[in-house]
Parts: C-alpha cells; sequence; structure tokens
C-alpha cells in the first residue's frame, strides 16, 4: 500500500499541496492520498510525469477504466471495484501494479448487473448481483468459485457482507416499489440460507430499501436502511440492536446516502450524494466527522456523486464517485502527525 503515497490518475487538479480535512484551524484528521481511474494510477510516475501532473494536473491519458462504478471493497494490497454499466468487476492489486478485470467471462461467473462486494480474510471476492438475483463469489484475481442463494429467495440482492472466516454472509434485499421483501438475508459458508430479517416498514428491525450492509469486528452488523434515512444494528443473528439516522441538512442527518462501511475500530461511515460527502459515526450513531468537498470540481477528495465506500486494515478510506468515474483515497493522520501538520503547515498559524 506504500504505493499510494505515489500514485495519482489523470485528470487530478489542485495538486499544490496536500489536502486535509478537516480544514484549518481545526486539527487535521485526514489527508487526500490518491485517485484511481485506471491502470496509470498503479504506476509510479517519472520526473517528467509529475513536473506536468505539477503544472497541468494531469499525468497521462489513458481510456476510462470504469463506466459507472458502484460498489467496493478494500483489503491487504487489493481494491475491488464494479461497475454496473460495464458488468465486470475490477481489481487493483498494487503488489503486483496490475488491474485484472473478471466476471465478464468463464463459465457461471459471468455476471449481470454487479452491485455491492465485499472480501473476506483470504481476499475472497464476493458480489451481489442484481440480474442473477445472487451472490457471485471469486478469488483473489476473480476466478470463479461458487454462487450463493437461489435466484428465487432474492429480489433485488443489491449489496453483501461476510466474516473475515467466511462463516456468515449478509444480503441486503431491497425488494421492489411493489414488494414486501425489503430485508436482510443470512447465508452460511456452504450457501444454506439461516434466516431472514425484516419486512418492508419503518418499525425497529424493518426495511424500506436496504441498500448496504457491513460487518464490524466485534461482529455487529450495520445496514444502511436508505429509505428510512437510518442506519441499523443488529447481532450476528439478525436481532435488532439500535438504528440512528433522520432526513434532513444538518449534521449526522441523512439526505441521500449511498454507502455503508466499518473500520477496525468500530466507526461507521456513510457516503451522502446530497452533501457529497461521507460522515463518519461512532458505533452509537454520534457523529465524528465529515470529509467532502463543498463545490462539483474534478479535485483531490471531492465528490460529485459518492457511492459505494471501503475502509482497509490500515485505516485508508475509498469512496468511488460515479460521475467523475473514480476511486478517492483518503488516510488517517495519527495525532502526531496532524500536530506536526499544524506546527509546519502556514495555512494552521
Amino acid at each position: 500500500m506504500f504505493l499510494l503515497a505515489a500514485c495519482a490518475g489523470p485528470g487530478v487538479q489542485d495538486r499544490a499541496g496536500p489536502v486535509y480535512w478537516p480544514k484549518p484551524p481545526d486539527m487535521p484528521r485526514f489527508v487526500h492520498q490518491a485517485t484511481l481511474r485506471d491502470a496509470s494510477s498503479l504506476q509510479e510516475l517519472s520526473a517528467a510525469q509529475r513536473l506536468r501532473l505539477g503544472i497541468t494536473g494531469y499525468a497521462r491519458k489513458e481510456d476510462p477504466l470504469f463506466s459507472k462504478p458502484y460498489g467496493i471493497a478494500a483489503a491487504r494490497g487489493s481494491v475491488v471495484v464494479t461497475d454496473t454499466v460495464r458488468r465486470r468487476g475490477f481489481i487493483f492489486n498494487f503488489w503486483r501494479r496490475k488491474i485484472f478485470p473478471f466476471g465478464h467471462v468463464g463459465e457461471g461467473g459471468v455476471m449481470g448487473k454487479p452491485m455491492g462486494v465485499a472480501m473476506d480474510a483470504s481476499q475472497n471476492i464476493y458480489v451481489a448481483d442484481v440480474s442473477r438475483h445472487q451472490v457471485l463469489v471469486y478469488d483473489a484475481v476473480g476466478m470463479f468459485l461458487r454462487a450463493v442463494g437461489r435466484p428465487e429467495d432474492m429480489d433485488r440482492p443489491v449489496d453483501v457482507a461476510v466474516t473475515p472466516d467466511g462463516a456468515r454472509i449478509y444480503v441486503a434485499d431491497a425488494g421492489g416499489i411493489d414488494s414486501q421483501r425489503h430485508r436482510l438475508l443470512i447465508y452460511d459458508a456452504q450457501g444454506r440460507l439461516l434466516s431472514i430479517v425484516g419486512r418492508r416498514g419503518s418499525a425497529d428491525g424493518e426495511f424500506n430499501l436496504p441498500t448496504h450492509v457491513a460487518v464490524a469486528p466485534d461482529g455487529t452488523v450495520y445496514v444502511l436502511d436508505s429509505g428510512n434515512f437510518r442506519v441499523q444494528a443488529f447481532d450476528a443473528q439478525g436481532k435488532f440492536l439500535r438504528s440512528w439516522g433522520k432526513a434532513g441538512r444538518d449534521f449526522g442527518d441523512l439526505a441521500r446516502p449511498r454507502g455503508l462501511a466499518v473500520d477496525g475500530e468500530g466507526r461507521v461511515y456513510v457516503t451522502d450524494a446530497a452533501y457529497r460527502n461521507f460522515q463518519i459515526f461512532d458505533p452509537e450513531g454520534r457523529l465524528l466527522l465529515s470529509v467532502g468537498g463543498d463545490d462539483l470540481f474534478d479535485k483531490p477528495g471531492h465528490f460529485a456523486l459518492p457511492a459505494g465506500i471501503a475502509v482497509d486494515e490500515r485505516g485508508f478510506v475509498y469512496v468511488v464517485d460515479q460521475l467523475f468515474r473514480k476511486v478517492e483515497v483518503f488516510r488517517a493522520l495519527s495525532e502526531e502527525e496532524a500536530r506536526r501538520i499544524m506546527a509546519e503547515d502556514p495555512a494552521y498559524h
């Protein structure tokens, strides 16, 4: 992952210096690290390319990799992005400095419309396919392994989460306009359906368009209940624990939530297309910080249409932007780093 310090794809603008959140005079907590767009994002830049990037904001031009990126997962030097228009996934492998497309060829593993994606500790990749009404499982380089679930059991599987050992697979089934099957499905490693949680509604444990699901290190399962503008928490068996969130325009409210992730400390990250940012909550739903831009320019750390979000084991945060067809990468700062930045950067004086 050290390569992220040097990679920046074409189209990255405003490289005058590091971009921090929150803005001065508050102590910085995150720094923009990289922008992923295509294969050039994985290569170290030459001196001439760095000079061109500094002057023009562009390193080199390649054909766009993404058409409409949506879901994202990240762990141990790999970042996986699904594309709903190209109907495949892409694996950014930082160790090999290569991109592996997958899900578009091969027996049984061709995707229909891939949405959310997750990875287990073995770096097996789980993709919720809304057209095939299944979860498709691939290995670390995109070779198809198996399918989870029967098509008749899922209306609109839009996201998936998995425990590190792969023993439990959680599927967000968003149902449809005329469906009452808005719920969370729980499968075991063999693909057997263990339980169905919830139905359409607004009471505790009910859902209205559940679009994303994530598993915390302590086993808590979080579901982004988008139509009810809230996050709901369940235990590993699907028992309701708590919820937070409401529609609104104040800090901590949700307006157009479009992505969900949990980091190693149990903090919950939610992207919002209306605010063009992601908000970070503690496990009880208290707002800690929001990160993002306040304009529609394609600049480092700025989004026009954020969607999927992921956090890896090192605390790097990855956010998909569908309009600009990119992935923005952020790094959490230690307190020591933050204090050094405040001491050295004139913007904080």
